[in-house]
Formats: structure tokens, sequence, C-alpha cells
């Protein structure tokens, strides 16, 4: 059930107000809520849109989600994309299968975008926040130490100070025309309509379907099929498809504004789309169960900046570009996760006067980065201009987004792999890395080769919590099968994590809240450990 509209922002005052309670918005909101930051999310809609417009949801996102406690519910919402097959004017089918390596725990998966913000929503109110719908962000005042907000709903205007305000209201963001961030880029002259409708075709479930037809090289007729997970007993599959606009339904883009997102213009009728499918599809088949359709514009641009003093940018107010490749909802839940962290440390009062300038720092060259390629993506296919078909996989799944220039990363800042087979003798269920990681602050895992080596890593693992308290948690990781692994003592049964995470026989790995290493030592001791968290808790 959507959060109920209230005319009234409940509170005058917060720690962080978001505006807008898209996906982008939401995770912000959970992961600060989490953390015990108070949170004030307010969004115009009155209500969730009914629209399955961001569907894809990528490994690395899956993995944010199992973070949150929240994977089960989006997996059961959903269905795998195996992969796609491709039809280039009527000849024979190419499939590209999404393979990803067995230690990676989650494959991609389709969910309508309401879906994804109702789960979302409702992680958010069990945690007891609540979003204020019906209500508008109109501008803001920053002085000193706090952000003044001015909002309007039916029962007139108010204002919310907060020490933060983050802005994820989308391609025509007012946050960041408050801050006066170019967004600079261009759009892209075609335009497109989208429809969910079943089909009666014998595709492979689970597979998107792209037909394209060209004249001298230049694709002027294009279908694109996404599955989505069935939702009537009718039997037929179910797809978010994609195709260019025929005349009768073309429009003009709209002087001076972005040109974004969905069209008021002419809903596309069913005929729009059988006719469609009638040119490209790769058997015969129709259309039926319209469950809503819309045209729809295509831009790339990015923020010079994500963020201004106490104003921050995140989603598609940051970056929009193609949806090829569904990058652009799960860029934007990493901006979420990224940032979530750091501002609650600032909320805190443990953070590092530097750190959240890290977020501009880390997250605005990956925006560059996926613009970019989804750009040239969109025009030459998905894994143009990559060598390797499975480097272009782990990709798009954004497993391979990394923070080496990164002030905070001791190394290459690179995702934190997970790893199988971990025991502990309480239990007979083998754990995996990200297990370990399930949890809203630092982790370190503390190597140890054998049974002196844990004994000292328990040690360090002592001083890490004496010094520190909640915001570090320790684990010790050992290869030595005679070492009772209870408490903090983890074995590593079948050496996957000694091959994940490789280092001295007294090594280390400090894993940021985001899922990142943020520090490696082949010889950790507590003085480099500090060293290195003095950069972010100050």
């Amino acid at each position: 059930m959507t959060s109920a509209v209230d005319p009234k922002v409940p509170h005058s005052s917060t720690d962080v107000l978001i505006v807008g309670a898209g996906p982008v918005g939401l995770t912000l909101a959970v992961q600060l809520l989490r953390r015990g930051v108070d949170v004030v999310v307010v969004d115009k809609r009155r209500e969730r849109a009914p629209y399955a417009k961001a569907i894809g949801v990528s490994p690395r996102t899956l993995e944010v989600f199992d973070a949150m406690g929240i994977v089960r519910a989006a997996v059961d919402a959903s269905i795998t994309m195996r992969g796609q097959i491709v039809y280039v004017d009527g000849g024979p089918p190419q499939t590209l299968d999404l393979a990803l390596p067995d230690a990676v725990p989650y494959r991609a998966i389709a969910m309508p975008q309401y879906e994804t913000e109702r789960i979302l929503d409702e992680a958010f109110t069990a945690l007891g926040g609540r979003i204020t719908r019906g209500v508008e962000f109109t501008g803001f005042t920053e002085r000193d130490d706090t952000v003044t907000s001015t909002l309007h709903g039916a029962a007139g205007g108010s204002t919310v100070s907060s020490r933060y305000l983050v802005g994820c209201d989308g391609a025509h963001s007012l946050v960041r025309k408050g801050i006066g961030s170019p967004f600079e880029g261009d759009a892209f002259p075609e335009e497109y309509m989208l429809a969910d409708v079943e089909v009666d075709w014998n595709q492979p479930a689970g597979y998107g379907v792209r037909a394209m037809h060209r004249t001298d090289g230049v694709v002027d007729d294009l279908l694109v099929a996404i599955p989505l997970p069935p939702d009537s007993g009718s039997g037929n599959p179910r797809y978010r498809i994609s195709m260019l606009v025929p005349d009768d339904l073309a429009t003009a883009p709209k002087e001076g504004e972005v040109a974004h997102g969905l069209e008021s213009g002419h809903a596309p009728e069913l005929h729009h789309i059988q006719a469609v499918l009638d040119r490209l599809a790769p058997e015969s088949t129709t259309a039926s169960n319209m469950r809503w359709s819309s045209v729809f514009r295509i831009s790339h641009r990015l923020a010079q900046r994500y963020s201004s003093g106490r104003v921050f940018l995140a989603g598609d107010a940051a970056h929009i570009h193609p949806p090829t490749g569904a990058q652009g909802m799960n860029t934007g839940i990493q901006d979420a996760t990224n940032l979530a962290w750091k501002l609650a440390l600032a909320v805190a009062g443990r953070a590092d006067p530097d750190l959240l300038d890290t977020y501009h720092l880390e997250r605005h060259p990956v925006g560059e980065e996926v613009v970019g390629r989804t750009v040239r993506n969109a025009r030459h296919g998905i894994g143009a201009g990559e060598s390797d078909l499975t480097v272009a996989l782990l990709r798009e799944a954004q497993l391979l987004v990394a923070y080496p220039d990164s002030p905070i990363c001791d190394g290459d800042g690179e995702r934190a792999p997970d790893a199988r087979g971990l025991v502990q003798d309480c239990s007979s269920v083998p754990l995996r890395v990200h297990d370990l990681l399930r949890h809203p602050n630092h982790t370190a895992l503390l190597y140890a080769a054998d049974a002196d080596g844990v004994t000292a890593q328990r040690a360090l693992a002592a001083g890490l919590r004496e010094r520190y308290g909640h915001l570090v948690r320790a684990y010790v990781i050992t290869s030595d099968a005679g070492v009772d692994a209870s408490g903090i003592v983890v074995r590593d049964g079948a050496g996957e994590f000694a091959a994940a995470y490789p280092s001295g026989p007294r090594g280390g790995h400090v894993i940021r809240p985001d899922g990142y290493v943020g520090m490696h030592a082949d010889a950790v001791s507590l003085d480099a450990i500090t060293t290195h968290l003095a950069r972010i808790l100050g």
C-alpha cells in the first residue's frame, strides 16, 4: 500500500530532507534511517506511478538490497533476465546470454519500477519512516549549517530546515537548478513509445528481444521487448516494449526543457503496438492486455557537480542517458548507497571534514562513464568497444565500478568480492563473505594462516572494538582447519576467501559500508587501520 497523502510536512526540521520518492530517494532514505538519521521524504506525486519504467535491476543492486535486507522481496517480485535475442533485418537470431561467474551471488532481474518503489517504501515504513506525498519542493536557501527548503501542498506553503538536502527529483531537478550546476549534454532526435503488454509468441522465457530494420546501415525501425513478471492468468508472457513513434503520435520537444522522460502527448493505443509487432516480431504474434503506454524522449546529460555545500544530487538529477543496459536506476541506487553512509557519519559528528567531498569525487566519474557507454551502446549495441564479452557483461552488471582515485581508498577501491564456504562451528550452514557485510558500518576482515595468527588477529579485533565501537565490525578468517571457529573467528572451509582476498599470513582488508575495499595490507596492524580510517572518521 502506498503512503497516504499528507498535505503537511510532519516535521519542520530534520537531519536530511530528500526530494523525490522514486527508487533513488527511497534507497537513500532507507539507508539513512537504518543508520539512525532522521529523514523527511517529500514527493509531489500523490501516489506511486503505476508505470513499468525502469525495470532492469543489476546484480550489484541486488547485492545492495541484500545488505539492506530486502533482496528476498525483490527477487519474489521479479523475473530472471537470462539474456537477449537480436534480430537484424529479418536474419537469423543472435543470442547473448547474461552469464556471470559463479562467485557473483545474483543475476540480473526484471521488475516493474512500481514494485521496486513498493518494496523500498515498505522497508522505509517498517523502520518508522513516512513519505509526505502531494507536496512540491519549490526552492531552498543555505546559511551556515542549515538548509531551509520551501514546499507547497494542498494546505499551502511550509518550510523545512535540514542539515542536508538531497535532490532525487529527476531529470528536471529543481534542486540541481538551485545549486546552479550545469546539466551538459544533448538529446536524441528520435522519439519513442513504451507499452506494457502481453504477447502470445514462443520466445524463450527471460530473454529480451531486440528486432531492427536498417536502410543503408541506419536503423529506421525498432522493437525492444524486455520481459516482465506475469500478473494475469492468461498464460501469455508480459513485456515492456519500446518502439519508434509513428507520425500520428509524434510531438515536438518543449522549448528550453530537458527532453527526457515520459511525454504528455497522445498515448499509444494497442493498434500502434500491434503494427510494430506485425513488421518486426520474430514470429506472428498478437498483443493484448495493455496496462499502460506513453511516448518518451531520451537525452544524455551529466551534472557538472554533484554537490554544493550541504546540497547533493543523486540519480537522474545528476545524470541521464539512454536506457540501454538498464544503467540509469541502478547507477542512481549506487549514488544513494555511496552518499548514505557518509551523510550518516556527518550527522553523527564522526566524519572527517572532507568526507562528504568524496561523494562527487567518486560518483561523478562513474556517471560520466555510464553516460558515454550507454550512448555508445544505444548506437552500436551492448558491449560496443569491448574486446572481451565477459568484461562487457560484468561492466553492464555494475560489478566493475571502482574508486581508484579516491582519497579514502588505499588501493583500487574495487567492489568487495563475495566468497562462499565459510564455516562456523555453531552452524551447519556455510556462510558467504557478503553475509559478514550485512550491517551499516565498516568491516575489517583479518586473515590468519595459523593458530598463532588467529590469536594475534583476535587481539587486533579487540583493539578495533575498543577504539571504534560499533563503527567497525571485525572478523578473523583462518585457513587453519584445526582452529575453533566460534565468535568472530570463521574458517575458510573452501579456500575461496584466500583466493578472493589474497594477502600475507596476517593480512587484512577494510570494507567500506557501501561494499568497496577501502584498505588492503599484507601485514595489517592497528596503526595501519587507524591511519586509514582517520581520513574517514576524523
